[in-house]
């Protein structure tokens, strides 16, 4: 023993002493020191503690004894020789194995006692030492677990000593002294766990924190212990071994770091490329745990983690990328970035990494950044708004999903509005994943604000409020449109929670939010809303059709007409296959379905479907019939959703009238649509939409005949009457059976269409043309009417001639009984009186005027075309009609070669003659609707074709709009189907979107044989009217762009089927002359050179085999005739019509569009948003094929207009509904639904280039109106 070394205590050690051994230690302290050097203290213990026959009770006593006075001994004045033999006999093995806890417990004590007496020299060997420490903490492990543990004071009196006289660090000087500091780490970490108090944590880390500060080496064990808590599954400050190693790490990291660098770098760096990477893994979430509790050991390891970022090992660099992430969206974040800035702007890099999977790290980190880092958000602002653009589309889906998982506070506050709209316009993106994850972002984002929307909060309304004007646009798109409206659907307006006691209690809160949401929108938008909504669509609707059509199928099994029925429900399921993304996947689950055969479903299917369900009702049915169906057969259920949402009324149906009627009377009385109050706004929005119920579904109203009765009572409320009027009508229209028959409501009726309210007037002669006694009362109404237009003040005018616009069709038998007079008056008084442009005017150039803002002069003047449309319209069938028809079809037709001038020498207003123009135009259309009505127009068309040129954007939009609500059914011949291809070249992309939209889905939806004579057949007219248009010639500058209306059309319509038939077709126009002249014969021959050329480069480039076709095709006699004889048919066909190098002109084009094309960026932005009202440059420019105009509001064109395509079918158009609409409206309709006669919003149009085509068009009309007359 002599010879070893003794082992000392660390100088630093504070010695102590008690009196007894009840009182802790820290309250000893104040009673060690004696005052001076007084004799020194003796131990009076003599007895032995080894021997035999020694019981275990006298042993125990004994002990005892010993630890009591030991206790009470003061290190500075102790006589350590009288300690020599209890010193010895503590250590023999009776005592240190013996089998009794107490005599352990009390041992243990007493040698912690005789350690603090003799500090700083222990008076034992190493080995000594070694067995006392290694008896220490097995007494401490298996006896401190509870203050319920016996002899518990004891072995906290011994925690307490190691802890405070320090003399645990005698271990560090003891050989192979790291076995027992990592069996000390392993046993005090295990012990911690058994939720001790707190104090005892605290010895224990003191204790952990002596050893590792003592320790000339750290074993690499020790510190995988100590880094073992910090991955534990329960990570945490209510875990006492996660709690334990932070205060140990955090007292001990200067020591530390550099182990700490050392265990990360032989984890991660030293790994072979092959090796498994869960250790990688762990070692840096251990990274990430450590910034969270200890960010100063990790000194010497973010260095390291920088090193990663510039590795090529891909999988480090990854990991590497999204822990430091992680670390700088912790709440240290910001501290981090500012001492380590390299790393930071290393991080940064990463987001443009080469690798995908780096990129996607970055993106996901940085979620908790916005919130993590303030300081920092423009930055990241500027890097999510990069990464939205990458070129992978899983990083920029992943940024879209970001903001999807954000929680309002954030949104509101960490992210701009812009940066929002910017991953709204990711929903227009090529890939539908990206897709997906923009719209389901901002439609949750949007569900998250609304509360505080509908409070009225600035902030939630300016960030928020515009989602679903975006997503409304959005829908228009055929390729957004289902994840569009799925996001609607469940995020902006979701059916009532299934929660909800009562759905009939929730009603008035589910119309509140559209109400709400709708006054965020403009006028466009709540046009495409309400064909969401599924009032426009057409009843009985495809929908009900295909279920029709299931049940005549029977699944297979069918018993009579089997071929007849196989056709139908085959033509069904191929037109609502082609209103979903994916037609094929469409039409298999539509016909999955089918073979289901289900009676439920069909029958659940039809209660939603149903315009009289109720909110409860569709509430309870739509969710059994998706339980059903995702029972059945799961694999359908997408598609059955869409189906589901599209075919019922789960946005605005009949349970929706009173709360909407309510509203109404709640607003401005007045109607004049100028209140700003949340009342007004509301009523506003309820107007809009029963005014779209009257036009679209007025079977809405059945159950609330009553209400509307009652309410045209109230004439106190001039608006509220107004629409009931026109919902009355509407719906006795629809079934006759419901128009008044009451004697007070027929006087009440009477005396409005008399009144001066022109809406009032027109809704209420409708009303009565329905009535049983409609001959009496139409005629008493003419003939009041009549006898008073030379006395009718302004306002009242306007109200009869609406009334005589209504009753010219309605009650063609009574107008007629004095219509000499009315059509005297309407064409001498009104239509061939001057309009001059007001001297007031400053701004000359503009040539639109909005409704809200167009005179009684104007509007009477549109009123009265309509009063001559209508009259042909109502005569149609008689034997007179051509005669009826010719003055008016002449008039029509003078307007638009006189640029909407009756005479072309008039000085007439160009706000009045845009509006003039387009309804004439209007007019032409509807009148085409009647075939011999059609053949006129048609000797004409060139001049009505071009009005699709028109230089006035608005007239250009409207007459499109009207032009497709007439042709989705296919009420004009089949060659009218050219004249949305004449918009390629018009400067506004919205435009030519909207005719592009409309040719898709309606080819789409055709069958063959309608494909053929609607799409196809026409080609010959198409180029006939490029023949006959007023651009055209042969020249270089002309030529292509008269190729670009060829390619236009073929790449809307031409396929791999039906290439061969265009090709005959073309060469077939050089088989024929033009019924005209030989000029355009020559032009037509050069057009046909012209298509066949384009068709051989198409089918070359798709790959397409152009076959001869033995077929003959007859070609339309109006407009082509014969050619004289064989001998001028061969020397055509020789005969080459397009001047040299004209083919040279064309590739030339070609390569220069390529050219400019690849220079466009990857993912194009949609056009800026611009606020209303924001002042726009005028441009100029030529009319056929080059109309210009200023660029109205980007909100509004951005994606298109396509609210009349709906569901990828047309709407319903209510022909007559829509084509009456007033032109001099209240303000507050300017919400409602934009239909034939709604204008869009004011733009300032380009100047008036139709010069060119006046003396072409001239001779048209002239020459053939007047032979026709």
């Amino acid at each position: 023993m002599s010879t070893q070394r003794e082992p000392r205590l660390s100088s630093s050690v504070t010695v102590t002493s008690a009196r007894h051994l009840s009182l802790p230690l820290s309250a000893m302290v104040a009673q060690t020191r004696g005052a001076g050097q007084a004799s020194l203290q003796k131990l009076k213990f003599h007895d032995k503690l080894i021997g035999k026959g020694l019981s275990t009770d006298v042993l125990l006593k004994k002990l005892k004894n010993l630890h009591t006075q030991l206790a009470e001994l003061d290190q500075d004045r102790v006589d350590t020789a009288t300690l020599a033999t209890v010193r010895k006999e503590l250590t023999h093995n009776t005592i240190l194995l013996h089998k009794d806890r107490g005599v352990k417990a009390h041992a243990a004590c007493c040698l912690a006692d005789i350690l603090r007496l003799f500090a700083p020299d222990a008076p034992y060997t190493h080995n000594e030492l070694r067995d006392i420490f290694q008896f220490f903490f097995r007494q401490l492990s298996t006896g401190l677990r509870g203050s319920d543990f016996p002899y518990y004071n004891e072995y906290f009196h011994l925690l307490e000593s190691l802890s405070t006289v320090k003399s645990v660090v005698l271990v560090c000087d003891l050989p192979n002294s790291e076995e027992l500091m990592v069996d000390i780490f392993r046993d005090l970490f295990a012990l911690v766990r058994h939720d001790l108090s707190k104090k005892i944590e605290l010895h224990m880390a003191d204790i952990l924190v002596a050893l590792i500060d003592e320790a000339t080496s750290l074993p690499s064990e020790l510190m995988d212990i100590i880094m073992a808590q910090f991955l534990d599954k329960n990570v945490g400050l209510d875990n006492p071994a996660f709690r334990l190693a932070v205060q140990v790490c955090n007292n001990t990291s200067d020591r530390l770091q550099r182990h700490v660098c050392q265990y990360f770098t032989e984890v991660i760096v030293q790994h072979a490329p092959d090796e498994e990477l869960d250790d990688i893994r762990k070692a840096h979430e251990l990274v990430k745990q450590l910034n969270k509790s200890c960010p100063s050991l990790l000194h010497l390891v973010i260095p390291q983690l920088e090193e990663e970022l510039r590795v090529e090992d891909l999988s480090l660099r990854t990991m590497a990328t999204h822990i430091l992430g992680e670390m700088y969206a912790d709440k240290g974040g910001a501290d981090l970035v500012r001492k380590y800035p390299t790393t930071w702007n290393f991080w940064n890099l990463r987001r443009n990494d080469k690798s995908p999977a780096v990129r996607l790290a970055f993106v996901e980190a940085t979620h908790g950044l916005l919130v993590g880092l303030p300081e920092q958000r423009d930055f990241i602002e500027e890097a999510l708004n990069a990464k939205l653009l990458d070129p992978d589309e899983k990083i920029r889906a992943a940024v879209c999903k970001l903001y999807s998982q954000l929680d309002y506070e954030t949104a509101l506050h960490h992210v701009t509005e812009p940066q929002l709209r910017r991953v709204a316009e990711r929903g227009l993106d090529k890939k539908h994943s990206v897709r997906i994850e923009a719209l389901n972002s901002i439609g949750k984002l949007y569900s998250l604000a609304y509360p505080e929307i509908e409070n009225g909060d600035q902030g939630a309304i300016k960030q928020f409020s515009w989602i679903p004007e975006s997503l409304l646009q959005m829908s228009q798109s055929q390729e957004v449109k289902v994840a569009a409206e799925n996001s609607l659907a469940e995020y902006v307006f979701p059916l009532i929670a299934s929660s909800a006691k009562d759905p009939e209690m929730e009603e008035p809160i589910w119309t509140d939010r559209l109400l709400t949401t709708m006054k965020f929108l403009n006028e466009r938008s709540i046009g495409s809303l309400i064909s969401f909504s599924g009032l426009k669509i057409a009843r009985p609707s495809i929908y009900e059709r295909f279920v029709q059509c299931c049940r005549e199928n029977n699944g297979g099994i069918i018993d009579e007409n089997e071929e007849e029925t196989i056709r139908k429900f085959n033509a069904c399921v191929q037109r609502l296959s082609t209103t979903f993304p994916e037609p094929q996947k469409a039409a298999d689950d539509l016909c999955a379905f089918a073979k289901l055969n289900e009676g439920r479903l069909y029958k659940l299917l039809e209660t939603c479907m149903d315009t009289q369900t109720s909110l409860k009702s569709l509430i309870k049915s739509s969710r059994e019939f998706l339980r059903r169906i995702e029972q059945s057969s799961a694999g359908v259920l997408p598609t059955f959703a869409v189906f589901l949402r599209r075919a019922s009324l789960r946005l605005i149906n009949q349970s929706s009238i009173p709360s909407l009627l309510r509203y109404l009377q709640r607003g401005d009385s007045t109607g004049d649509g100028y209140g700003t109050n949340q009342a007004q706004l509301l009523a506003n929005n309820a107007h809009a939409i029963l005014t779209s119920i009257s036009k679209h579904c007025p079977v809405v109203y059945k159950a609330h005949l009553g209400e509307l009765t009652k309410a045209i009572a109230d004439e106190r409320n001039p608006r509220l009457v107004g629409v009931c009027l026109q919902a009355l009508a509407a719906l006795a229209r629809w079934d006759k059976s419901f128009a008044p028959g009451d004697k007070r409501t027929i006087e009440r009726v009477m005396r409005f269409a008399l009144d001066s309210n022109h809406r009032r007037a027109k809704y209420s002669a409708r009303l009565l043309a329905t009535s049983e006694n409609k001959e009496n009362l139409c005629t008493d109404i003419i003939n009041a009417i009549s006898g008073n237009l030379d006395n009718a003040d302004d306002h009242k005018l306007l109200a009869h001639i609406s009334v005589l616009a209504e009753l010219a069709q309605t009650a063609p038998d009574s107008f007629e009984s004095r219509s000499e007079v009315i059509m005297n008056f309407i064409v001498k008084q009104i239509l061939m009186s001057p309009s001059p442009p007001d001297p007031g005017d400053m701004d000359v150039d503009i040539q639109w005027i909005e409704r809200a803002d167009v005179s009684p002069s104007l509007s009477k003047r549109i009123l009265a075309l309509k009063v001559c449309r209508n009259r042909c319209l109502a005569h149609a069938e008689s034997d007179t009609a051509l005669d009826m028809a010719a003055p008016a079809l002449k008039m029509f037709f003078a307007l638009l070669e006189n640029g909407g001038s009756l005479h072309a020498e008039n000085d007439d207003d160009a706000k009045v003659k845009a509006r003039m123009r387009l309804q004439a135009a209007v007019s032409l259309l509807h009148l085409s609707t009647v075939p011999k009505f059609a053949a006129i127009v048609t000797n004409n068309f060139i001049s009505l074709a071009i009005t699709i040129q028109d230089p006035c954007y608005q007239v250009r939009a409207e007459f499109l709009r009207k032009y497709i609500s007439l042709a989705t059914h296919q009420q004009l011949p089949p060659h009218f189907n050219v004249i949305p291809f004449l918009t390629v070249h018009d400067p506004e992309a919205d435009i030519k979107n909207m005719a592009k939209a409309y040719v898709s889905l309606a080819y789409r939806a055709s069958p063959p044989g309608a494909k053929m004579n609607y799409f196809e057949m026409i080609f010959v007219q198409f180029l006939h009217l490029l023949a006959h248009h007023p651009d055209f010639s042969l020249t270089q500058d002309s030529l292509p762009d008269m190729a670009k209306y060829i390619e236009f059309y073929l790449e809307s319509v031409a396929s791999a089927e039906n290439i061969s038939l265009l090709y005959h077709l073309s060469g077939k126009a050089k088989t024929v002359r033009d019924s005209e002249s030989h000029l355009y014969s020559e032009n037509l021959y050069a057009l046909s050179e012209l298509a066949q050329h384009i068709i051989k480069d198409m089918a070359k480039r798709h790959s397409w085999t152009l076959q001869s076709l033995p077929m003959k095709v007859k070609l339309p006699t109006g407009i082509l005739r014969p050619l004289p004889n064989a001998e001028a048919a061969n020397k055509i066909l020789k005969q080459v019509f397009l001047p040299p190098g004209a083919l040279d002109w064309l590739s030339n084009q070609t390569k220069l569009a390529k050219a400019n094309a690849s220079e466009v960026r990857t993912f194009e932005r949609p056009k800026p948003v611009r606020k209303s009202g924001e002042k726009r440059k005028k441009n100029g420019g030529r009319t056929n094929g080059h109309a210009k105009r200023p660029r109205g509001s980007g909100r509004n064109r951005r994606f298109g207009d396509s609210s009349d395509i709906s569901d990828g079918h047309l709407d319903s158009d209510n022909s007559e509904e829509n084509t009456d609409d007033d032109i001099n409206d209240s303000p507050d309709m300017q919400s409602t639904l934009s239909s034939e006669d709604d204008p869009v919003e004011n733009r300032r149009p380009g100047r008036d280039a139709r010069t060119r085509a006046k003396a072409k068009i001239k001779q048209h009309v002239q020459k053939k109106v007047g032979r026709k007359s």
